[in-house]
């Protein structure tokens, strides 16, 4: 079965396939994982591609930092056309309005299709030689700043896509004198990340050599050339990386407490990507209204469940209206996965933007989906969860607590400031609310005894919602989506159940990674993919090396 994305889930087109053209012409030009793009998402302003081609006619003589403005966009935003698909897996959001939910809602995929596979693209090719080129230059010319970051971009490409893919092409990407390509284990892949991630920390504790934030922060639209940010944002991704070893019996827990130290001390050392909305679509916030990508998405009743006092014992989060968005009857409600359209017309959630059915295009808007808002990639609050449940794991509930707490409060904070980077209508969440909502034990236990690893894992995501999909989707499957709290004889993710009408492809099973890009690996690479056991189809359900013990 071939599905088909409505105009509103593309949200435009994407130049034509490159497999149209030779093998010859590809030789050169082309990168593991990359043999073709013709993934189909927002257009973006050519800007982006001819100055991440590295065989154009400015790859030779760019300046270092140069290179950065379009790779910092698309690791941003990546995840973000991915989010599309892999937050229905977790139950975010879900893509309404059909009596049958689609591929994605029921845990599955779309054959033939580079749905899910813009991380694929990211790493390999918009990244990718320009990438390389970057911190060759930058290590050449004693720029040590500069190549760290190319190592932190390098190391987060391989860690993020494996969790996503499994196994992927690591020692061979950028290869260009093969037409094909083998795979490396999960285990290597993590190797290699946290190796870069290493030479990344090394780079940027470096001051000497020719070291200096005026050179190259005009081309940093994240941090303006601020090292010291980017050292922490280092520690913070190796924090993420080695927590997501909880299932291994080689998961250090103390390290991951010491690295998330090293790492972002408060909300002013988060990771954004800044918008000025200037008139390129390039240069707006891929959730905006103006990019219209998100109006047939609907918030699900998993994620509502979690704000709106099920699960928190009656207590509502004043999160909830500043985050998500309302029925036209005024209450707060989720699209479930098996009866997406079982609500009544005032009944049923306003798209996010706040509008009644597709309507909102080029409105104002709301939190992280207005045209001018800040995007995250890392933040303060969810290293602080990611120190709660290492501490968690090791039985230093104080700490975990402390952290715990620190994450929720991060988070309220970080609410406010991305309703206010676009001038947004939810009024702010007042110092009152937020010391009551801290002080109800339902959310904030009396003592550190109290607290349990439910309570940690929906606080975070909560404060992932919306943009940290990845991270949200790892966490799930390292609970297997329904481990129980041994504290509560609960699920960890009280409430979440799998789709009553699992894809077919799935034999009842949920989903454990996404089928690798399509219009690369099940078109050229069909050797290397038998030999991985990739063309099954129910692949996408066998559990990553990560998650088993």
């Amino acid at each position: 079965m071939t599905h088909t994305l409505s105009t509103s889930e593309r949200g435009g087109t994407r130049r034509t396939s490159l497999m149209e053209q030779s093998m010859k012409l590809l030789r050169g030009a082309v990168l593991a994982g990359g043999l073709a793009l013709s993934v189909t998402s927002c257009k973006v302003n050519d800007f982006l591609d001819v100055n991440t081609n590295p065989n154009g006619p400015s790859a030779t003589t760019l300046s270092p930092y140069l290179y950065l403005p379009p790779m910092e966009h698309w690791m941003v935003t990546a995840p973000l056309y991915d989010g599309r698909f892999i937050g229905r897996y977790t139950q975010m959001w879900n893509l309404c309005c059909s009596s049958v939910p689609s591929t994605w809602d029921r845990m599955g995929y779309d054959p033939s299709s580079d749905n899910g596979g813009e991380h694929w693209r990211d790493v390999y090719w918009s990244l990718g030689q320009n990438m390389l080129d970057m911190i060759a230059k930058a290590e050449a010319d004693q720029r040590y700043d500069i190549a760290g970051v190319g190592y932190v971009m390098k190391a987060w490409g391989f860690m993020t896509l494996t969790d996503i893919h499994g196994e992927i092409i690591v020692k061979q990407a950028w290869d260009q004198t093969r037409y094909y390509f083998d795979y490396d284990s999960q285990e290597y892949a993590y190797t290699e990340a946290l190796r870069l991630l290493d030479v990344a920390i090394g780079n940027l504790q470096h001051t000497d050599g020719k070291v200096d934030a005026n050179y190259w922060k005009s081309g940093d639209p994240m941090y303006n050339g601020d090292r010291t940010k980017w050292l922490k944002l280092a520690y913070g991704l190796k924090a993420i990386a080695l927590n997501h070893f909880s299932n291994k019996s080689t998961y250090a827990p103390a390290k991951v407490m010491a690295l998330v130290d090293s790492s972002f001390a408060s909300n002013a050392d988060d990771a954004l990507l800044y918008y000025a909305s200037l008139g390129a679509n390039d240069d707006r916030n891929f959730w905006g209204p103006t990019r219209g990508n998100l109006p047939s998405y609907r918030q699900g009743a998993f994620a509502v469940s979690l704000v709106n006092g099920t699960v928190f014992n009656g207590t509502v989060d004043p999160r909830m209206s500043r985050m998500m968005s309302p029925s036209p009857d005024g209450l707060y409600r989720g699209y479930s996965v098996d009866a997406t359209a079982a609500l009544t017309p005032t009944q049923a959630p306003n798209n996010l933007w706040g509008y009644v059915g597709t309507a909102g295009l080029g409105l104002p808007s709301r939190y992280i989906f207005s045209d001018k808002t800040r995007m995250p990639f890392v933040t303060y609050a969810e290293l602080q969860f990611v120190k709660a449940e290492a501490a968690f794991r090791m039985g230093d509930k104080a700490n975990a607590l402390t952290a715990y707490k620190n994450g929720v409060a991060a988070h309220l904070d970080f609410v406010n400031a991305r309703n206010t980077d676009d001038g947004q209508t939810p009024t702010q969440i007042s110092a009152t609310e937020k010391a009551t909502f801290l002080a109800d034990p339902n959310i904030v236990p009396a003592s550190a005894s109290g607290l349990t690893i439910s309570q940690i894992m929906t606080q975070k995501y909560i404060a992932l919602w919306g943009w940290g999909f990845d991270e949200i989707w790892m966490d799930m499957r390292r609970f297997h989506y329904t481990d129980i709290d041994a504290a509560t004889g609960k699920q960890v993710y009280p409430g979440f159940a799998f789709p009553t009408n699992l894809y077919p492809d799935n034999a009842s099973k949920p989903v454990y990674r996404i089928r690798p890009r399509y219009n690369s690996e099940y078109v050229w690479n069909i050797a290397t993919l038998t030999n991985l056991g990739a063309m099954a189809a129910d692949y996408h359900t066998k559990p990553t090396w990560i998650i088993n013990p």
